[in-house]
């Protein structure tokens, strides 16, 4: 078992505060986010690209692992993960996650490799965390 951590600070309002975000590894330190880079395209982060990033980093690993156990090894695979935010009756919710694959896989058919990424899908921890539509599309480079 492992445990991890990421932090948030935040000062002033939703629209005119500014805030940080950070991760353990230091990978993002006091990383900006807010309003702007949220909902207006401003420069900064914000949370819907880190589970997006997330998201893809954890389906992708799962990919290896299960290929590995049916004996592939991949060349090269890459995941997008666009991740929606829509407005609810509620608020805010994450709405959908459309995952977006392409991969190169030496001995990999088609109808396995399709199999093998939805097992992918369904089975990665951010995947069953999430309480959302999730979709794939696969493609597998020649």
């Amino acid at each position: 078992m492992t445990t991890t951590h990421g932090s948030a600070k935040w000062q002033g309002g939703i629209k005119d505060g500014k805030g940080a975000i950070s991760t353990k590894s230091g990978a993002l330190a006091d990383y900006p986010y807010g309003f702007a880079s949220r909902f207006e395209g401003k420069p900064g982060s914000n949370p819907e690209e880190l589970i997006g990033a997330a998201h893809a980093a954890c389906f992708t690993m799962a990919l290896s692992l299960i290929l590995g156990e049916a004996k592939l090894t991949a060349e090269h695979m890459e995941t997008k993960a666009d991740v929606t935010l829509e407005k609810v009756a509620d608020g805010f919710a994450i709405t959908a996650i459309h995952l977006t694959l392409s991969a190169k896989i030496p001995g990999a058919d088609n109808a396995a490799f399709q199999e093998l990424a939805g097992k992918a899908k369904a089975g990665c921890p951010v995947s069953k965390l999430l309480n959302t539509k999730i979709t794939l599309d696969a493609s597998l480079q020649s």
